[in-house]
């Protein structure tokens, strides 16, 4: 076995040690990927994997409201409360900062590691949701001055 399926175990060990389904899920996944040599797929990953998550982060999000959970009514109410007002502002920073971070991504590709490294970690030990890649290049983008 390579190195890059022992790290891929690790990580899935380390999801399995921190009872986080979503580092184990991917790292298995990824490591099948390998296994059954399929490494035509990873470049088909590697472009639209990331596009592919977060149409599925998005539907997730939305859900509520197309079931009818969440109504109009409760989203104009938004926009009368502080609380509300401050998750809009935040919402706004985060996307701004993803975006900038999928930038600074695609023209450096040699910071992904780190931020994986990064990302993981923070999932596996300190019960993270591992979103945290975009974000934290589009931290970093702000921090190196890159976009």
């Amino acid at each position: 076995m390579d190195y890059t399926s022992l790290l891929l175990l690790g990580l899935a060990g380390l999801g399995i040690i921190s009872s986080n389904s979503t580092v184990t899920i991917a790292m298995v996944a990824l490591l099948l990927v390998r296994l059954l040599g399929l490494h035509q797929a990873f470049p088909w990953l590697e472009k639209y994997g990331l596009t592919a998550g977060i149409i599925i982060l998005l539907v997730g999000v939305m859900a509520p409201l197309a079931s009818g959970r969440i109504s109009l009514q409760t989203i104009g109410q938004a926009f009368l409360h502080w609380k509300s007002l401050t998750a809009i502002g935040v919402g706004i920073l985060v996307a701004y900062l993803g975006g900038r971070g999928t930038t600074l991504i695609g023209s450096q590709p040699t910071i992904v590691a780190g931020l994986l490294i990064g990302t993981v970690i923070g999932v596996a030990v300190f019960k993270g949701v591992p979103v945290g890649p975009l974000i934290a290049a589009g931290i970093l983008s702000l921090i190196i001055g890159r976009m």
